[in-house]
């Protein structure tokens, strides 16, 4: 992957990569691409524990050192130089570690020990030991960047972000006695001395999927500068007659989107370049889709740049732990029957570590604008207490919406009535207060010769060519989507943004080389929907 700054929200002119080669269990491997990759360049065996080495070279030039591990797939052990640093569970997530006592001017070897035996303890997303229908390759070990950077005592640990339609609220991780923000585009300036400010926005400018407008600060204290960025919006349900509607800037918005899986081919969850996660955004958005649901997995901070600065509008999924039965969990409820989640015995202490994964995700992705949800349980996969953690993390995020059980199993407290509907287009009704959302449809198997893996025959129907499943599209839409919008539907995510592995239900290939649908008829759908929709 090419070396760009990994964290756009907080970025300062200090920054080493330790991405590039490395071993693990004595082979040579590309960092950040998991082994199971063929952009790792790794040839042996890929057992439960992987112990992961680079030495490199440093020269010290400020007070403190901390070393930022993007992700790490699913346990890990951290070493600098023979000492013990730390360790993090859960392969989703970014941390760090102060390294200034152990790490030297000159040589220093760095040990990463990564323990991944697909537990399901911890959230594991889509992964399977061995890719089939809708699972895939599984991801081991380091799958995202791996940097230093070195700043002084009264640094910015972190920035908080949360906006309105015309100020921005701001709270400050430092050690400082002050700091300043500057807003070059305003010509504001200001210093303070308390942790949190609020900045007032005269004739502001609204972020929004059209208008995408991203507001560049920076703040400085006695001995740190960094640049970021922020936008004002506000997400929001409000009644329109007898529907529950999804608001945005106190106008009705559409929410038409595309399932995105966070899978490259060649790099699994890791794309070649973070240009992908650009061009993915503007292809899907050349056919009228202004929504990604990440499905199942926390992405690269700079995926989350990208949406902003795009304008790409995000559903983020919580990355679900526990048992998955294809029959009870998909099967069955698809053709209507469920069974009471509420009797399920559940593990106690999993139930609290995917609680505090989901906690630990709303602070990572906090700051993006373009996140206006998140769903917590999908079908559900490990599904436990909705209701009780509904509450907990909408206490932590009050400014987002929250999808409790996207698809089935709804309990009482959710923003959305999430529903799946793959084998029918009839219409859906709504439930009140809540806003109706069909989170999941289409689903339909086109094949592209030369664009698809051996084997590879995943999906839901058969169309022969890109004009029927153009069609088969246009056909849902007309008879289940747009007859909805009447009775209170508020968005849809068609199944999905790519072919993965086995599964060949994407509009693009897996590659993205071919638009398996016709671009014209899609965007003249599309934009009358935009049109009438109120």
């Amino acid at each position: 992957m090419a070396q760009v700054y990994p964290r756009p929200q907080l970025k300062r002119d200090s920054f080493i990569s330790l991405d590039g080669e490395w071993l693990v269990n004595d082979q040579p491997i590309q960092v950040p691409f998991s082994p199971q990759s063929k952009l790792s360049g790794y040839q042996g065996d890929i057992p439960s524990i992987l112990v992961y080495e680079k030495t490199f070279n440093f020269k010290s030039e400020n007070d403190l050192v901390i070393l930022h591990i993007g992700a790490v797939d699913a346990i890990c052990e951290v070493y600098l130089n023979n000492e013990y640093i730390g360790e993090h569970l859960g392969g989703y997530l970014s941390f760090e570690f102060d390294v200034t006592r152990q790490i030297v001017a000159g040589e220093n070897t760095l040990v990463i020990k990564a323990i991944d035996e697909l537990n399901q303890f911890y959230p594991y997303g889509k992964q399977s030991r061995k890719s089939h229908g809708m699972w895939y390759t599984q991801v081991s070990g380091i799958w995202q960047s791996v940097w230093l950077e070195q700043v002084s005592k009264g640094y910015v640990k972190s920035i908080q972000m949360t906006p309105s339609l015309d100020s921005i609220a701001l709270k400050i991780d430092t050690t400082s006695e002050y700091y300043t923000v500057r807003i070059p585009s305003i010509g504001y300036k200001e210093t303070f001395k308390e942790k949190e400010c609020l900045i007032q926005i005269s004739e502001p400018k609204l972020w929004s999927p059209s208008n995408p407008y991203l507001y560049d600060f920076t703040v400085d204290t006695e001995t740190d500068h960094v640049e970021s960025y922020f936008a004002l919006r506000e997400f929001k349900m409000q009644l329109v007659g007898k529907a529950q509607k999804l608001f945005l800037n106190n106008e009705p918005v559409f929410i038409n989107g595309l399932l995105n899986q966070g899978y490259y081919g060649a790099g699994i969850y890791t794309p070649e370049s973070p240009k992908a996660y650009l061009e993915d955004i503007r292809k899907a958005q050349s056919l009228g889709f202004n929504t990604f649901r990440m499905h199942l997995k926390v992405e690269n901070e700079l995926f989350y740049y990208y949406c902003d600065k795009e304008g790409m509008m995000v559903l983020q999924d919580m990355v679900n732990s526990g048992h998955y039965s294809w029959l009870f969990h998909t099967a069955l409820p698809n053709i209507g029957l469920k069974f009471k989640m509420d009797f399920i015995v559940y593990n106690k202490a999993r139930k609290a570590f995917f609680t505090q994964h989901c906690i630990d995700t709303i602070h990572q992705v906090y700051n993006h604008p373009s996140i206006f949800g998140y769903t917590i349980f999908n079908e559900g996969w490990g599904q436990v207490k909705s209701d009780e953690i509904y509450a907990t993390l909408k206490a932590i995020d009050s400014t987002r919406l929250f999808d409790s059980t996207s698809g089935h199993f709804a309990q009482r407290h959710s923003d959305f009535r999430s529903i799946h509907q793959y084998f029918s287009n009839r219409k859906l009704n709504p439930k009140t207060g809540q806003i109706l959302l069909l989170s999941e449809c289409g689903g339909f198997k086109c094949k592209i010769s030369d664009h698809t893996s051996a084997g590879a025959d995943y999906g839901y129907g058969t169309m022969k060519n890109t004009a029927t499943l153009t069609q088969h599209i246009i056909n849902m839409y007309k008879k289940m989507v747009i007859p909805s919008i009447d009775r209170g539907l508020c968005g849809v995510i068609y199944t999905q943004l790519a072919d993965v592995e086995n599964e060949i239900n994407g509009i693009f290939t897996e590659d993205r080389e071919v638009c398996k649908i016709d671009k014209q008829q899609v965007v003249a759908l599309f934009n009358k929907i935009y049109e009438v929709y109120k």
